[in-house]
């Protein structure tokens, strides 16, 4: 069983999406998350005893950081749009290398399937957590919308955080949500 120490495995974890958005996942080693958490050499094997529990904990704690940054955005009155603005916005800039790095689990789960499970069941709970968030923000968007516009959304993303993170401009990210709120053809 590993150790019961969360502020040591957050920054297990953290130093590790760190890694993952500079050198990919094949730079993710155990040594060099211990490097980049500035801890001994073993610890991350203690934690994580494999690669693949190593690269499922890191999955978990992005998601853990989305959902903690999305359920703070809930509470802030707006609109869909101004909410997807920002999100988008704020997670191609301040938040890029965790994007980067959950980019990165992604492309790898298609070659792990255990990772790719860990990633479905958080997805689904994504799912969940959208559509609560909808509730509260009284909209009616029905659920098979909201997988629809998390799909777009996980797109415009991907698209945001892997161009040069100076060219992300505001101007952008709302053109991308209008078309992904009222689609890309000219009213005429």
């Amino acid at each position: 069983m590993p150790p019961s120490n969360p502020a040591r495995r957050r920054a297990l974890t953290d130093a590790a999406i760190d890694l993952l958005a500079s050198s990919g996942v094949h730079g993710l080693t155990h040594r060099a998350v211990e490097k980049a958490a500035q801890l001994p050499p073993g610890t991350a094997s203690n934690y994580f005893r494999s690669r693949e529990a190593l690269l499922i904990a890191v999955a978990e704690r992005v998601a853990e950081l989305h959902h903690a940054d999305t359920g703070h955005a809930v509470q802030q009155p707006a609109t869909l749009a101004e909410l997807l603005t920002e999100s988008l916005l704020t997670a191609a800039t301040t938040l890029r290398r965790r994007y980067l790095a959950i980019f990165e689990l992604r492309l790898e789960a298609s070659r792990r399937p255990a990772l790719a499970a860990v990633l479905a069941r958080l997805e689904g709970g994504a799912l969940q957590i959208t559509a609560g968030q909808h509730d509260q923000l009284g909209l009616t968007t029905s659920r098979d919308k909201i997988a629809a516009l998390i799909a777009l959304y996980s797109g415009a993303l991907f698209t945001l955080v892997t161009e040069p993170p100076e060219t992300v401009t505001r101007e952008l990210v709302q053109n991308l949500v209008e078309g992904m709120l009222h689609g890309c053809a000219d009213r005429g």
